[in-house]
């Protein structure tokens, strides 16, 4: 038996009226979700735990069977796992963005944040930039590593953990209420700005129409995380396949294998049929029990805003990614089941994560059940399947 969780990050949502009252996902066409529906289990999960915020970190550990009550030390923790850094006990990691204010003049504290990823600024051009900051900012006891895309870390040695804002929590709002407390941060994010608004690389990007990288932003403070082996927990042998560090560091925090895919980005033109293509090979070939098959462009489309690009991601999942799994699996003859699910809801009319239970899909390739006959958040919710702690999900996935 093979298992496989096909997680579309941040793909539910709410209804929208500019889609007649349904959500992106109602809305996609999905024909390979559907027809698996007709035959499977669909209900929701809460993979966010009461009194945590909704982030990718605490919804993908719940999905992967850690509860994030237990487990969860901060998001960027688990991204300097993925980069390869030997965090000391005491020191505190930071996810620091690549992301775009507004150049109105004035103050920092005035801008506006309009953008999170800086148009999905390219790994090249980002890990440019950050050189330029790692010159420009150098402090004793603080360091930059260079991560994938706008997502990059700072190492605090001997630091304290800090309440910090999500830039995709504020865009379009003025940033100055939302600025870090600590002196040394603040002068950082400011001086930060003032090495790269100008940055040829920035002013190149101007010129194409997109949207500069102009200034650093500090969130997801952490200290190491201390994870189970998840084969040791499940008796599963797994392998993730994401390009996203989070996802990768969460990885390597449970002992897992990663499988990293040429061209997979984590934007919405990323290499998806290279990440079904693994997950087929290294559960056929390979001997993997369990594949973990992340795709992020959902979840960055409903930060954009971009109700067309949402729905383009969730079919790009349904399409290029379960259809091709499914596809090589059944012509296997091995048997499979298959859990596909968001980590959070992503709603486009809000641009950031909530905390609302997700609808998910069990389909077993040994038995066909009566399903609903659609997969979406309103079909779920009509089914008496409720997961309140998510994280034991798995474990139903896992069972049989």
């Amino acid at each position: 038996m093979k298992y496989i969780i096909v997680l579309s990050d941040g793909m539910a949502g709410r209804p929208l009226e500019k889609l007649g009252g349904k959500t992106t996902l109602e809305a996609a066409d999905t024909p390979n979700f559907d027809r698996l529906a007709e035959k499977a289990e669909i209900g929701l999960a809460s993979m966010v735990p009461e009194g945590m915020a909704p982030g990718s970190d605490t919804a993908n550990l719940s999905v992967m069977g850690y509860d994030p009550k237990i487990y969860y030390t901060g998001r960027s923790p688990l991204e300097a796992l993925s980069i390869g850094v030997d965090m000391a006990a005491d020191d505190v990691s930071f996810r620091c963005n690549l992301v775009t204010l507004t150049e109105d003049g004035g103050a920092y504290e005035d801008q506006k944040i309009i953008d999170h990823s800086s148009s999905e600024i390219s790994t090249e051009d980002s890990t440019v930039l950050l050189e330029a900051l790692k010159e420009g900012l150098k402090r004793e006891g603080y360091e930059f590593y260079a991560g994938t895309s706008y997502r990059h870390l700072l190492i605090w040695k001997h630091g304290k953990v800090l309440e910090l804002t999500a830039p995709h929590d504020i865009l379009t709002k003025t940033v100055g209420e939302y600025l870090p407390k600590d002196l040394v941060l603040l002068d950082m994010m400011k001086k930060s700005y003032e090495i790269l608004k100008d940055h040829p690389i920035n002013v190149e990007r101007k010129k194409q129409g997109l949207n500069p990288a102009n200034s650093a932003w500090f969130w997801g403070a952490g200290t190491r995380p201390a994870l189970a082996s998840f084969e040791e927990k499940t008796g599963k042998k797994g392998v993730m396949i994401s390009a996203v560090d989070l996802l990768k560091g969460i990885a390597v925090g449970a002992d897992m294998d990663r499988i990293i895919v040429e061209g997979a980005n984590g934007g919405l033109h990323t290499n998806y049929e290279g990440k079904a293509d693994a997950a087929i090979h290294a559960l056929l070939e390979d001997g993997y029990d369990f594949a973990y098959v992340h795709v992020e462009a959902p979840d960055e489309m409903g930060h954009m805003g971009s109700v067309t690009d949402k729905i383009t991601a969730i079919e790009n999942v349904d399409g290029r990614v379960v259809a091709r799994i499914t596809e090589a699996m059944d012509r296997s003859g091995e048997d499979y089941r298959l859990m596909i699910l968001p980590d959070h809801p992503t709603p486009i009319c809000v641009r950031t994560h909530t905390s609302e239970p997700v609808p998910y899909m069990i389909y077993d390739s040994r038995k066909a059940i009566d399903g609903i006959h659609t997969y979406n958040e309103k079909e779920a919710a009509k089914s008496t399947c409720i997961w309140k702690d998510g994280y034991r999900l798995i474990d139903h996935l896992l069972e049989c």
